[in-house]
């Protein structure tokens, strides 16, 4: 009997992956992002974080304006090597042109949203915030497991001076804004999911 060889991992080139890379790598797992040229792999989705981003799909698309779309998981190509895969992002619906659009140019994307797992803890709450900065994309939410399984979101806006986020508050039973449009999130509603 002859042992099966496992699917061997890709060997990354000696100036790391680019997007074309990551757009064109036949097999790679699904969700996979492109961050400072290496490729991510996630590990599997816990039940808050689908959750989370259930409540913000579904809340979202109720309120958002015509000229903006909701979308779930897709990549965000911010640079040759920076592709990274936001849980929840806002994009301009002149973005969308076909139904075959795999990926957003960071110039088309309003908000960023990143719900935090043990997994990417710093990269979720580090690395893509300065990248989505520094790519200038205007606001950018940071969802965190509060009590139980509630979110609890930090929500930043741009300082388009120093490509920097500033936190604008700390949000947790209720999620009402004014920008990038009016927003009114019932967070507790989790618990209906």
């Amino acid at each position: 009997m002859t042992a099966e060889i496992a699917h061997p991992w890709p060997v990354p080139p000696p100036d790391g992956y680019t997007v074309d890379d990551l757009l064109t790598l036949p097999d790679l797992p699904p969700h996979t992002e492109l961050i400072d040229g290496s490729l991510v792999f996630v590990s599997p989705q816990r039940a808050f974080h689908s959750l989370a981003n259930d409540l913000f799909m579904m809340t979202l698309r109720r309120t958002v304006p015509k000229d903006l779309r909701v979308r779930r998981e897709m990549t965000v190509v911010i640079g040759k090597r920076q592709a990274p895969e936001p849980d929840v992002s806002i994009v301009r619906a002149e973005a969308e042109v076909d139904s075959d659009v795999t990926y957003y140019e960071a110039k088309d994307v309003v908000l960023a949203v990143e719900t935090v797992s043990p997994d990417s803890e710093e990269r979720d709450r580090k690395r893509k915030p300065q990248l989505y900065a520094e790519a200038g994309i205007p606001h950018f939410w940071r969802v965190e497991q509060g009590e139980g399984r509630r979110p609890v979101v930090y929500v930043y806006e741009l300082d388009t001076m120093t490509k920097s986020y500033v936190p604008t508050g700390i949000h947790h039973d209720r999620l009402k804004l004014t920008v990038p449009f009016d927003i009114d999130i019932d967070l507790t509603e989790i618990d209906n999911l």
